[in-house]
C-alpha cells in the first residue's frame, strides 16, 4: 500500500494526492470510495452540493480505518454563507459523514450577494469550535483571495480548477507567500487535455499514460495538491502511480508542458466570479 506524501504548513498537514468524489453517489459511488480507501488513498474530498456525503461516510465506516488516519474535506454551498446557515450546513455534513470534525471546510463558491467578512468570520468560528481543523475557500480568483486573506482569517487552502490547460500562476503568487496550499480539481481537464501532443510525447518517453503525466506535473509543484476523481479501481491505481513519476519528470518535460496555452477553463457556471479580478 503506497504512502502518499504530505504538504505541511502552519495550518494543516494534507496528503498531496487526494480522491475527488464529485458525481460518485449511491451504492456504486460508495463502492468506488471503498475501493480508493482500500488502495491507500487517505484524503477524501466531498461537498454539501455533491449530495454524497452519506455515501462517503458509509465507505469510511466500512473501511475500518481510524478517523485520525484520514483527511476529509467538505464544502458549504454558496446559498448557505450566512452564519446561521453555515452552522446548520456543517452540522448536516458531519452527521452525513459520521464524524465529529472535518480536516478542511471550504466555501465552495463565492456568491455575488455574500458579505465576505461575515462569511469568513463564520467560517473561522467553525474552526475555533473544533468542527473544522482548518478552513479555506474554493473558486476564489486571485484578487478575491487577497481580500479574504486581508481579513486575518487563517485560510489554509484554496481549491480551483487547475490542469495543464489552465494556468493558475496568478493565484499561486498569492497562495505560496501566504503559506496556503492550492488544491487542483479537474486535474485531468475532464479528459479533454489528454490528447495534447506534448503530453503524449512526454508520456511515451516515461512509459506512462498522458493522465499520469498530467497529474505528475501538478504533484511536483510547490504547494499544489491534486484531487482527481476515478470511479474505476484501475484508474485509481493508475493515479497513484503518478506519485513516483513526479520525481522522474525532467526540467525539459516540465518546461514543455508549461509552455502550453493556459486558458482552457472548463468549469464556469453562470454564478462564477470574474476570474480576472
Amino acid at each position: 500500500m503506497p504512502t502518499i506524501p504530505r504538504i505541511d504548513t502552519q495550518h494543516l498537514s494534507i496528503p498531496r494526492l487526494g480522491y475527488g468524489t464529485w458525481r460518485l453517489s449511491g451504492a456504486e459511488g460508495q463502492r468506488s470510495v471503498e475501493s480508493a480507501l482500500a488502495l491507500g488513498y487517505d484524503h477524501l474530498d466531498t461537498a454539501e452540493m455533491y449530495k454524497n456525503e452519506a455515501e462517503v461516510g458509509a465507505a469510511v465506516a466500512a473501511s475500518g480505518k481510524r478517523r485520525d488516519s484520514l483527511f476529509i474535506t467538505s464544502k458549504v454551498w454558496h446559498e448557505n454563507l450566512a452564519p446561521d446557515a453555515m452552522g446548520r450546513a456543517i452540522d448536516a455534513s458531519l452527521r452525513a459523514l459520521k464524524t465529529d470534525y472535518l480536516d478542511l471546510y471550504l466555501i465552495h463558491w463565492p456568491s455575488p450577494e455574500m458579505d465576505l467578512d461575515s462569511a469568513l468570520k463564520a467560517l473561522n468560528g467553525l474552526r475555533e469550535s473544533g468542527k473544522a481543523k482548518a478552513v479555506g475557500v474554493s473558486n476564489f480568483p486571485a484578487g478575491m483571495l487577497r481580500r479574504a486573506l486581508d481579513t486575518g482569517v487563517p485560510l489554509a487552502a484554496v481549491q480551483v480548477e487547475y490542469h495543464i490547460g489552465l494556468s493558475q500562476d496568478r493565484l499561486l503568487e498569492v497562495v505560496r507567500p501566504a503559506g496556503m496550499v492550492l488544491e487542483a480539481y479537474s486535474p485531468l481537464g475532464r479528459g479533454e487535455i489528454l490528447e495534447e501532443p506534448v503530453l503524449r510525447q512526454v508520456a511515451e518517453r516515461h512509459g506512462a499514460s498522458p493522465a499520469q503525466v498530467a497529474l505528475a506535473w501538478l504533484l511536483r509543484q510547490d504547494a499544489v495538491v491534486a484531487i482527481p476523481k476515478a470511479a474505476r479501481e484501475s484508474s485509481q491505481r493508475a493515479n497513484l502511480d503518478a506519485l513516483p513519476l513526479a520525481a522522474k519528470l525532467t526540467e525539459e518535460d516540465v518546461a514543455a508542458i508549461a509552455r502550453l496555452p493556459g486558458n482552457n477553463r472548463l468549469v464556469n457556471p453562470a454564478f462564477a466570479p470574474d476570474w480576472n479580478s
